[in-house]
Parts: C-alpha cells; structure tokens; sequence
C-alpha cells in the first residue's frame, strides 16, 4: 500500500518560518545547496498536486525507483504556494505541480529560488459546465468562473478569447487580467483560487478548471470539456523542480530520469486517455 503523506499545519508554519531564514540564500552560498553525495542514501521528499503530480510520482515510487537506488518519498498539497516555499526552506526536496510561466511569476513575487530541472507532462486548461452543452449555449448576463492567480488566469482568458467568449487587447499574451477585456459580450466573471473553482460549477453557469483539479472533481478533461487547450506547442508542460543549487543532487537526477521513462509515458496515456499528456524533455528558457 502506498503511503502519501499530507502537509500538517505545524510543517506548514514550520516551512513559512525557515523560508524567512533561508530565502536570502543562493546557488553560490554553499550552505544553500546539498551536499548530493551526503544526501544520495536520505529518501527525496517530493512535494505534489495529488492528481495527477502524486499519482505519477507513487508509481514511480512503487514500481521503478528501487530499481534505480532511489527512495522516494511523497508530501501531497492542495495548494499553488506551499510546494514552493517549502522548496525554498528545505522543507521538501523537490516539487512537482507547476508550469514555467506559474514558476516565474512565483520567483519574482516571493524572492525564492526555485528551477525547473525537467519537464514531465501537460494538463489541458479546458473550459466547464452543468448548466449548458455548448459554447454557442454561453449567452450575456451568464458567469464564467476563473482562477484568480496571474499566469492562470491569463491562460483562462485567452483560451476564452481563442473560443470567441471575449476580445482582449492585442498583445496582452498569457498575463491578461480582467481589466485587458475589451469586449465582456455581456458575460460577468468571477475570480477564485484554482483549487476552489471545481466547488463553483454549481454556482456559475461555466468554470476554467486547471486539468489536475478537473480530475480531482472526477471530470474528464477530453470528454467533458466543452472548450479545452490545445497542447501542440503549449508552454505549460508542468516540470519537476528544486530550489537553484540543487540541480546535480543525484537523487533528483535518477528521479528526472525515470519521470521521463517509457514506464511513466505508457502509465499516463493509459490512465489518464488524453486528459493528461506526456511531455518529456528539457524546460525551455
């Protein structure tokens, strides 16, 4: 039996008090970064989205890592800032649950220094609801749900604005907010943290759900979607990262490794069906 492993409130308030002592630190402090041969017999504690982040790295756990040397362990979080700052402290050894364009915003914002070290996998961003079939069913004076955090919420309008919901201002890109709408088309919008829009399908007339927490809400992404993100040449493959200095741990290289396995990409075609999608290879700059 798999045992995940939940963030408690003291680790939580543990993690937030090293990130104020530590978040100074850079890659050529040399207390900053990890002795990897010191390290390589300690299990890589691994912060994750519970699906499909956990999933994927429990069957790597379960199935692929004893093979490589490598002990793994797994801390799950239902949140976009924790996994982070936990890296930053050495709270976690590594974490996976984001995309580059969330990653650096993130940085910027909090001073932190966290680096994607491979990508693994993308989530389609797809649009939601249980109130109509189509998108020719979404009419003024309804309301779309979408997340409140930049990147996110950038990415949920443009995939509005690619389904002809809403017109925004030219070259506005991924970090469109509400504000660069230049034609609501009678529509209203209703900000909420990525994790709770799920929640709201009941109480708007549709939602853009992030792909993991689509499949959390037991929602397929490839059938029940009424708009969904395209993933040819998508910029956000979501990656393994750790805090800068770390990169050469051998544990994080045998883990990278695997995440990019054979095994890995024939465990998330089948079970995910197109919902989630490998997306092996280098984070690009």
């Amino acid at each position: 039996m798999r045992k995940n492993i939940k963030l408690t409130a003291g680790i939580a308030a543990t993690a937030a008090l090293a990130l104020g002592l530590t978040a100074c630190g850079t890659a050529s402090d040399p207390s900053s970064a990890k002795d990897s041969a010191g390290s390589a017999d300690k299990p890589l504690v691994v912060a994750a989205s519970p699906t499909p982040h956990a999933d994927i790295l429990n069957f790597v756990k379960d199935n692929l890592a004893a093979k490589e040397g490598l002990k793994l362990e797994v801390k799950e979080f239902t949140d976009y800032v924790l996994p982070n700052t936990a890296t930053e402290s050495g709270q976690v050894d590594a974490n996976f649950f984001q995309h580059k364009p969330y990653l650096d915003d993130f940085n910027k914002k909090n001073n932190t220094h966290v680096v994607p070290v491979v990508n693994v996998h993308l989530e389609p961003l797809g649009l939601y609801s249980k109130k109509v079939k189509a998108l020719s069913d979404i009419k003024a004076g309804q309301t779309i749900a979408v997340p409140n955090d930049t990147t996110n919420g950038g990415r949920a309008l443009q995939l509005l604005a690619e389904n002809g919901l809403i017109t925004l201002k030219d070259g506005v890109g991924t970090n469109a907010k509400l504000s660069d709408i230049t034609d609501k088309k009678g529509l209203e919008f209703k900000e909420l943290e990525a994790a709770t829009v799920p929640r709201a399908l009941n109480d708007v007339d549709a939602a853009v759900i992030n792909g993991n927490y689509a499949i959390e809400a037991k929602l397929s992404p490839a059938k029940d979607a009424i708009a969904l993100e395209k993933a040819e040449g998508n910029p956000y493959a979501n990656f393994l990262a750790v805090k800068e200095g770390n990169e050469k741990d051998a544990r994080v290289q045998k883990l990278a490794k695997l995440l990019n396995s054979p095994e890995v990409k024939k465990y998330i075609e089948d079970t995910y069906n197109g919902s989630v999608v490998p997306a092996f290879g280098a984070v690009a700059k």
